[in-house]
């Protein structure tokens, strides 16, 4: 485990086997710094246990970057359950009680494979979940494809300040509840779209609502755009992908977009402008976290999500005067605060949730 490539010093990492449910899971904790670890539940199917690890470990590191470069006071957590179908109200509340016994040391939410209904079910067993409500927090889906959107913008205005997304030619990966509502929002705004999934009823509702050139997925990545929007699962830019880009830009929702570090370097190279991940799609932690809080206007939240592309603009400006690239200086960048916050001691007394009507 101390030598797995993902582990990054991590604070704590739980296997988690609940025989009467079926339930298996894994909980990492990565860093408690800024506060209690804070991150969403992914359901997947994945070929090994060492693929679910490698997973968690590396989601919920971003979340301790993502949470810090955001602003908020959680530090960063991610859960995993491992299975091929939806999860049961029997193993969702077997993963409450998971939850409950870290006594808020964790907080969990919605990713890939889970859903606002799983959630309530979870929250059945815990009040550490967030992502549950109805007025503003509930489905984080909407709030990271606006701060999406708002990230491509400042992309693009920072390589030409003349240009918006009227007539943006854009390909999108994924159209799962993220990346459909990104297209969507881009298409209000005039973009012209390109898009692929593996999904046959997601590529047509696609074409069929919002006009979307569809492509195959082994071919998306090489599409001539402006701005590429990889909104599936992470690993997408490799060098050998990075090598077959033809956008200027690449900004989506994906978590873990880059394979390695060497693939950062490659867009770098290659002069293409890469959002950080954790960075442009902070808009569904931004959500839940402030529903958890109580902190449920609508207003407030929509100009904290709308304060990403401000962020990006910042990284961008630096990691160019840097000579650096953009993924390095968002790290270091989050580092930074992690650095000054431990000058204090770390959040020992885990934020009690506040129930939103």
């Amino acid at each position: 485990m101390f030598d797995h490539p993902s582990f990054a010093s991590h604070e704590r990492v739980l296997w988690h086997e609940h025989s009467e449910s079926g339930l298996r899971a894994i909980i990492a904790l990565h860093d408690t710094t800024l506060g209690p670890a804070a991150g969403g539940l992914r359901r997947w199917h994945y070929a090994d246990d060492f693929a679910a690890l490698d997973d968690v470990l590396r989601l919920s590191r971003g979340m301790t970057y993502k949470n810090a470069l955001a602003g908020l006071p959680f530090g960063g957590g991610k859960a995993v359950i491992l299975a091929d179908e939806p999860a049961t109200e029997a193993q969702l509340h077997a993963f409450g009680e998971l939850v409950e016994s870290l006594g808020g040391r964790y907080v969990t939410a919605e990713d890939v494979g889970v859903n606002v209904a799983d959630l309530r079910c979870v929250a059945q067993r815990t009040d550490y979940v967030s992502g549950v409500a109805t007025a503003a927090g509930g489905d984080p889906s909407p709030w990271t494809a606006r701060g999406v959107v708002q990230g491509i913008r400042a992309a693009v205005g920072f390589i030409d300040p003349t240009r918006d997304l009227d007539d943006l030619r854009v390909g999108i990966q994924g159209l799962g509840n993220v990346g459909f509502e990104t297209a969507r929002l881009l298409r209000e705004a005039g973009a012209r779209l390109v898009a692929a999934d593996l999904d046959k009823d997601k590529r047509e509702r696609a074409a069929d609502e919002l006009g979307a050139e569809l492509v195959p997925v082994d071919e998306i990545v090489s599409q001539p755009v402006d701005v590429f929007v990889p909104c599936a699962l992470g690993g997408v830019l490799t060098c050998d992908s990075v090598s077959r880009l033809q956008a200027n830009v690449v900004a989506g929702a994906a978590n873990n977009q880059l394979f390695d570090a060497a693939a950062g370097t490659a867009l770098m190279r290659r002069g293409i402008l890469y959002a950080p991940d954790y960075v442009i799609n902070a808009g569904g932690i931004i959500s839940v976290a402030r529903e958890y809080l109580g902190e449920g206007d609508v207003a407030q939240l929509a100009r904290a999500v709308d304060r990403i592309g401000e962020r990006l603009l910042e990284i961008f400006e630096r990691a160019q005067r840097a000579k650096r690239p953009s993924n390095l200086e968002a790290d270091q960048m989050a580092e930074r605060i992690l650095d000054a916050a431990r000058g204090e001691a770390p959040a020992q007394a885990p934020l009690r949730p506040v129930r939103v009507a």
